[in-house]
């Protein structure tokens, strides 16, 4: 049995979409938004950790690789690929001179703009093919499901 969540009250539903099709919904929609991203030529993990770098700052190994719920081996093996293309460096913890972060380089930082710019680009598409009833609808309900994420959190 599915969960069901309240609809829109549009012709012709079913009264009701339940949670298993609006996380299929949910999860193509990031999976098309995510193959819009090839700026870089990165790999999923790699843009997720550059992301993530971009986003919340320098790091050491272990808090990214939890974050991203990565081994500490996998992780290292990613940050040492992602040193050797340039995009991230690893510099002393000014903090505890025994700890090591990992950071965005200049580099790095353009390519996560960039994908960070061709995925709004790709998502800014498919929200203008929508209806404006449906525009609205997704600029109301994705900045409202943001923030029950980070009420959670």
């Amino acid at each position: 049995m599915h969960k069901r969540v309240m609809d829109s009250g549009s012709a012709g539903s079913s009264g009701g979409t339940s949670a298993e099709d609006l996380m299929i919904a949910v999860e193509q929609l990031v999976r098309h938004v995510r193959r819009s991203a090839t700026a870089g030529g990165l790999s999923t993990a790699a843009s997720s950790a550059l992301g993530r770098l971009g986003r919340e700052g320098p790091q050491r190994l272990t808090e990214l690789a939890r974050a991203e719920n990565a081994t500490q081996p996998n992780m290292t093996q990613l940050v040492t690929r992602m040193e050797r293309a340039g995009l991230v460096r690893r510099v002393a913890d000014r903090t505890d001179g025994r700890g090591v972060l990992v950071e965005v380089t200049e580099l790095g930082e353009e390519v996560f703009r960039e994908r960070r710019a061709e995925r709004a680009e790709a998502l800014g598409q498919l929200v203008g093919a929508l209806s404006e009833p449906e525009r609205q609808a997704v600029r109301v309900a994705l900045p409202a499901l943001a923030r029950a994420i980070q009420e959670r959190s």
